[in-house]
């Protein structure tokens, strides 16, 4: 494998690293070496992973190399040894100062992702690479636990009871195989992830989830979902010693949530009803027991005692919660501390933590291995978690207590409300029981940097944060409220020409789009929104991603559009299918989505989901199956929902005190709020460009994306390509342009396999392995019948097509080309064929359009010719349109027929839609009323672009006599060249007619040598620019005289490839053999140097040399110049 050395430490990478990545390494490098936190955002596609991973554990290679060698040079010393032939490296210190002096003393690296199926695609990652470390991948019982008495248990908690019970008692037969092969060499030397540990423990009947535990000891490098890090309890539960080590939070853009998240809690009348039950049931058996004189209790280590006092206390508990009268809609909320003074009605204390505690686990581990009835014991290990988290941290002495509680409660609040729930969550029978409903109690933390600060007071060499979208990183950082010294926002390793991004303010029908609270079920709105997803749904391929800011939002827009024949629209080009809330039903939607994709007799497919959804957070819509992605508004958290009224005031007030950390600018709570809209939006557009060779288009339907202050929000790869578009044809021009250069640059040989769904419902399956391509060759993946998803989708629309209020002809081009759709299997290349149609039925009626009417079906037919040679890779054929017509040729009606059928030609292949039909109208209008400024208005958007200066003054030939010499003069002026206007131009048909009979039709040697005068100096006035031009076009030309249709395509194949991987041999090798066949095209050899780029040319020429049998001073070129001299003399 390539390495590279990045400073001072030599990184072994799969493949030469692009200039992005090699910053990222070199940030990540920064941070480990000098012991500081960093925050790193890299956009997927990137090989962000692959790099983290590589850096990391060379870093810590070089680490250890440091180490050993300090040791052996100290040894060599102690000998009188010189130790001067060892690496510099060798002995040095480490960066932040420390001098370490043991193996021991080697960082490990603490690897935390979202999810599970996140991590299983870093295992693979690490697979990919060189580094064979010893690797750990911690999971819960739930994905561990083989035994089947413990899997058989429906609560969580239960099944960790249980467990417990059995390890402890030594009843598990699976445990007890662990010590003798948790040292085994298949599973020691081997990089596994939770499957392959399943597989292991299924094969050699030994627990999982402890053998983990013991590979954790040894491990240079553990794996984790990071709710294990930021979550105290799972911490303890996993004994997780952070002491020295690297902490790497991939995917980092849900670290915030997590964070409060995993100290916040909410006790509702369920959950102490369910505790009050099963101390009940404890107590009633110990009477039935004991009037019985049955000792079958003796399991329960507690004094019955201690359980009555306990159930006591949660009586007092709830009483206390109780007693709050609050409103329907509104709670009542108190500071941090206040839990204490709560807490301390039901004797839950600092002095009283410890007993409770202990009984709690004793009770929940006793009832969760009773046979018989299954008893609920969710309320009991709800009120243990709120005892270790409330009464965190050691034993304290009284007169430190308060100082202690007032710093732990700082970043909470503590909230009480009503219960508005009607049905209890679990559907447990005991919830019935209470009487009326009570209030929740609610412990909400609001700033994640609460959890920050604990991870880092455990002694942790450095945190590293890093995602593809964290942007702005600014407010990020301080919401952490730690330092970080190191930062990065990196580049794509993408070209211009793969993504496409544009903000619609506005519908076809000039409505404006907001999805503000004020307008978003405004009808207007909505049908402006249906009528542009109608539209892009026809000229963007494959799958297209349509987001919604929340699932009432897009209910009621799907339902709106189903009800007024925007949905049937769509669906008569994309299938929809909708992101429901269940995890099942999830994956069989996708999985549907994903088959309509892949399906080669369909256009593709439209999967409508929601921002901060499963769709948005991580899964991976690479090549077809996200070429666009739609978002139609920004996603602005509910404001009148209690914990995000309550953030916001909370940053509001620690503003107020001025609580920031040095460095770093808090946030207002308008600023939070308004960011956690844009982090959405950020996360849902990174569904697209997922690879180097990945290309598609996003979408911001939303008026408030024009502004700049929200293109500032979006990720820094994204923004220098937003544009602003004052017409919606426009968008359609430049789409369709987009689509159709990307299909011919980066041609998908066959559909994409589809990604594994089962990973679909723990919420992501990321690909960022950089060296994948979009032009590789897969079979198509084998996937059930989509019928069950679309049953499963209720708002798919299956309504008959309703009559629209397109009254306008461009709107109508749209509708017949919905319409052909419906009848035709073969997919229309683009709207021109609308158009066609529309142009049959309108009045145009003029010689010029007659000429083109006549031609439509024919034009059309070599059109679509012309695109199917293009998808196959053929180049395409470039007309040249006579820019000055002859006064000859314009006397003759079948020369002018002709001149107008090429000039319509081209200019339908060089313009957009929109374009074309307004050249066509002014065209018409000037026709009608012969006013030269009205034609000259209209075709003002041919001056705007060099390129299309030639169809300009292509239009010469149409303008009328009289006006000739006006639009002459103009065309010099806008374009810098004129259309060679001679007097006898303005001379009428009539009159030319007579003065030809009289003169006759030879042309005199005087008129022969005034025009070889004129085209010699329009020769000297052409630009090197257009000379180029001209000569590339000659040298296609003969080259697909001489290859025929086979030799060019495979001869365009070979060049494209050489563009992308830059491989001489490979291009070499088939010019030789297609252009040796015949003597007379090895002239187009030595015309191909100039495909060549210049670091290969020296060595192409001597291959020339070689072949031509020159001397080494002999130029190839001007032999060929000489030969050419040599048979024009001969002629």
């Amino acid at each position: 494998m390539p390495s590279l050395t990045l400073d001072g430490v030599r990184v072994e990478f799969p493949f030469t690293p692009y200039e992005c990545q090699k910053d990222y390494m070199m940030k990540v490098i920064e941070c480990l070496k000098n012991g500081v936190n960093g925050i790193l955002e890299s956009p997927t596609g990137t090989g962000k992973t692959l790099c983290l991973l590589c850096a990391t554990l060379a870093w810590r290679e070089h680490f250890k190399d440091g180490i050993l060698g300090r040791i052996i040079a100290e040894r060599l010393k102690e000998n009188n040894t010189s130790a001067d032939n060892f690496p510099e490296s060798w002995g040095a210190s480490s960066e932040d100062g420390s001098m370490p002096t043991s193996c021991t003393d080697v960082p490990k690296i603490i690897y935390a992702s979202r999810t599970h199926s996140q991590l299983t695609q870093v295992v693979n990652e690490l697979k990919n690479t060189s580094y064979k470390p010893k690797v750990s991948v911690l999971g819960s019982r739930e994905q561990l636990c083989i035994n089947p008495e413990v899997m058989r248990q429906e609560s969580n908690h239960i099944k960790v009871h249980l467990c417990r019970a059995k390890v402890s008692t030594r009843s598990c037969v699976f445990y007890n195989n662990v010590e003798e092969k948790s040292t085994d060499k298949g599973l020691v030397e081997q990089i596994v992830d939770v499957e392959d540990l399943v597989k292991f423990g299924n094969k050699h009947r030994s627990c999982p989830y402890y053998l983990s535990r013991s590979l954790k000891q040894q491990a240079d490098i553990i794996f984790m979902p990071y709710n294990y890090l930021l979550d105290p309890k799972s911490r303890r539960a996993q004994s997780i010693d952070l002491a020295g080590s690297v902490v790497i939070f991939d995917e980092a853009h849900n670290v915030e949530r997590t964070c409060e998240e995993s100290t916040s809690f909410d006790m509702t009348p369920y959950d102490l009803a369910s505790a009050i039950n099963a101390l009940t049931r404890l107590l009633n058996d110990h009477v039935q027991e004991a009037s019985f004189a049955d000792t079958s209790s003796q399991g329960l280590k507690t004094d019955i005692q201690v359980v009555a006092k306990l159930k006591e206390a949660v009586l007092k508990l709830e009483a206390a919660i109780d007693s709050f009268e609050v409103s329907d809609d509104k709670g009542i909320t108190r500071p941090g501390i206040f839990i204490y003074e709560l807490l301390e009605k039901a004797h839950l204390t600092y002095d009283t933590k410890e007993a409770m505690s202990e009984a709690l686990e004793q009770i929940i581990g006793y009832l969760a291995g009773q046979p018989g009835i299954f008893l609920n014991t969710s309320g009991l290990q709800k009120l243990l978690d709120i005892i270790q988290l409330v009464f965190c941290g050691k034993e304290l002495a009284q007169k430190d207590r308060q100082m202690v509680m007032e710093t732990n409660t700082a970043h909470f609040k503590v909230h009480i409300h009503k219960d508005t729930q009607k049905k209890q969550k679990n559907g447990d029978p005991w919830a019935l029981s209470t009487k009326k409903p009570g209030n929740i109690l609610s412990y909400w933390c609001f700033s994640p940097g609460f959890s920050m600060q604990d991870l880092k007071s455990q002694g942790v060499r450095c945190i590293i944060l890093t995602s593809g979208t964290l942007s702005p990183l600014s407010s990020f950082a301080s919401e952490m409220r730690i330092p970080f010294s190191v930062s990065l926002e990196n580049s794509h390793v993408i070209e211009r020409d793969q993504i496409f991004v544009s903000v619609i303010d506005q519908g076809p029908d000039r409505v404006p789009l907001s999805s503000a609270f004020d307008r978003r079920f405004n009808p207007e709105n909505m049908s402006s929104l249906g009528n542009t997803v109608v539209n892009l749904t026809r000229i963007v391929p494959n799958g297209l991603l349509l987001f919604f800011p929340s699932f009432y939002l897009m209910d009621k827009t799907l339902e709106f559009w189903r009800d007024k024949g925007h949905a049937n629209q769509i669906e008569s080009v994309k299938p929809i299918f909708v992101e429901p809330k269940g995890k099942g039903a999830f994956a069989e939607a996708i999985e549907g989505y994903y088959t309509k994709v892949n399906d080669f007799q369909s256009r593709g497919a439209i999967f409508a989901a929601v921002c901060r959804g499963k769709a948005s957070e991580g899964l991976d819509f690479t090549n077809t199956f996200g070429r666009g992605v739609i978002v139609t508004g920004l996603p602005f958290p509910p404001k009148m929902d209690p914990r995000i009224i309550l953030k916001m005031q909370f940053l509001d007030e620690m503003n107020r005190k001025q609580l920031a950390v040095p460095g770093q600018k808090l946030l207002t709570g308008q600023e939070w709020y308004r960011e956690q809209a844009f982090r959405a939006v950020n996360q849902a557009i990174g569904r697209v460009i997922r690879h180097k060779d990945d290309y598609g288009a996003i979408f911001l339907c939303d008026q408030r994306f024009k502004s700049r202050d929200a293109q500032s929000q979006l990720p820094s790869w994204v923004r220098p390509y937003v544009r602003s578009y004052d017409k919606f044809g426009n968008i359609v021009r430049d789409v369709c342009q987009f689509f159709r250069v990307a299909q011919k640059m980066r041609p998908v040989m066959e559909k994409n396999p589809a990604p594994d769904p089962s990973v679909f419902p723990a919420g992501s399956c990321q690909s960022s392995v950089p060296q994948c391509s979009a032009a590789t060759s897969y079979a198509p993946c084998q996937m059930p019948s989509i019928q069950k998803a679309k049953m499963l989708d209720i708002h798919t629309s299956t309504l008959k097509r309703r009559r629209t209020d397109e009254d306008t002809e461009y709107a109508s081009i749209f509708k017949q080309y919905g319409v052909q759709t419906q009848k035709s299997k073969i997919k229309p290349t683009n709207l021109f064929e609308a158009l066609e149609r529309v142009e049959r039925q309108s009045e145009w009626r003029s010689a010029l359009g007659q000429e083109m009417q006549s031609n439509l079906s024919t034009l059309s037919l070599q059109n679509d010719k012309r695109m199917e040679e293009m998808m196959r890779g053929g180049k395409r054929k470039i007309n040249l349109v006579q820019e000055q017509p002859s006064v000859s040729g314009l006397a003759t009606g079948n020369r002018k027929t002709s001149i107008a059928r090429c000039f319509l030609v081209d200019m339908k292949s060089s313009l957009s839609e929109v374009s074309f039909e307004q050249i066509r109208q002014a065209l018409q209008s000037y026709k009608q009323n012969d006013n030269l400024d009205n034609l000259l208005s209209g075709t003002s958007l041919l001056i705007h672009d060099p390129h299309t200066y030639r169809l300009f003054r292509g239009l010469y030939p149409f303008v009328r006599p009289h006006h000739r010499k006006a639009f002459d003069e103009k065309c010099r002026e806008l374009t810098g060249t004129s259309c060679g206007y001679e007097p006898k131009h303005s001379i009428r048909k009539d009159e030319k007619s007579s003065g030809a009979s009289h003169s006759g039709d030879q042309p005199t040697e005087a008129q022969l040598d005034e025009e070889q005068t004129k085209l010699e100096g329009d020769k000297e006035t052409e630009s090197e620019d257009e000379l180029q031009k001209r000569n590339r076009t000659v040298f296609l030309t003969d080259m697909r005289r001489a290859l025929g249709p086979d030799g060019s395509v495979k001869l365009y194949r070979a060049i494209h490839a050489y563009k992308i991987t830059d491989n001489y041999e490979n291009l070499v090798t088939t010019a030789v053999a297609l252009l040796t066949e015949k003597d007379e095209d090895f002239s187009l050899l030595i015309k191909f140097t100039n495909v060549i780029r210049p670091h290969h040319k020296k060595q192409y020429k001597a291959m020339l040399k070689e072949l031509m049998g020159l001397s080494a001073n002999t130029d190839p070129d001007s032999r060929e110049q000489t030969e050419t001299e040599n048979r024009q003399s001969t002629a």
